[in-house]
């Protein structure tokens, strides 16, 4: 039961928290629709990696499997790759530039000032551009606040896996901005 009385306990996660202030909801999910699913040269599958990847580095248990189950859905994988990011991507096959971007993430996901300068020429050097980077950075920067507002307000998140496939196949078919 999260902290404070939503609106709807029965819905997971932040979707219960979006439900309860839709006035916050609509920048929360506009920023959503525009770091996952705009336009960019990472897809979409790639920039819900990150978002799911950080997420678990912060224990968010709800964030961390919703968009894993959207980077499955985006990439057309099975949901395996849930565990897979918890193993940092051991037998995925990700790119050498995401790896470097994950790096990134990861370093952001501590604290922006751990990110070093030989973190963006390693991106680089894979063929990272200047508004890869910048996004992963905002990607990781906002899936911290997102994760923080799901944990901090205590809010309930199912466990399996599979709980999570239709919710995924939402957020990267219907995206962010849908209607609820």
């Amino acid at each position: 039961m999260a902290h404070i009385k939503l609106l709807n306990e029965e819905l997971p996660g932040i979707t219960g928290l979006l439900n309860y202030r839709p006035e916050t909801a609509k920048s929360l999910l506009n920023l959503a629709e525009t770091l996952l699913r705009s336009e960019s040269t990472l897809t979409s599958g790639e920039r819900e990696l990150i978002a799911s990847y950080v997420s678990h580095l912060n224990g968010c248990h709800f964030c961390h499997t919703s968009h894993g189950a959207a980077a499955a859905a985006h990439l057309q994988c099975d949901l395996d790759l849930i565990d897979d990011i918890k193993q940092n991507f051991a037998t995925t096959g990700i790119s050498p530039k995401l790896r470097a971007l994950l790096n990134i993430a990861a370093k952001v996901q501590k604290g922006g000032k751990n990110v070093l300068p030989e973190d963006i020429t390693l991106a680089r050097n894979e063929e990272a551009t200047d508004k890869e980077i910048h996004d992963t950075v905002l990607i990781a920067a906002a899936f911290c606040m997102f994760n923080r507002y799901v944990d901090g307000l205590g809010t309930f998140a199912p466990k399996e896996n599979e709980a999570y496939r239709q919710m995924g196949e939402m957020m990267a078919f219907a995206g962010y901005n849908r209607p609820r």
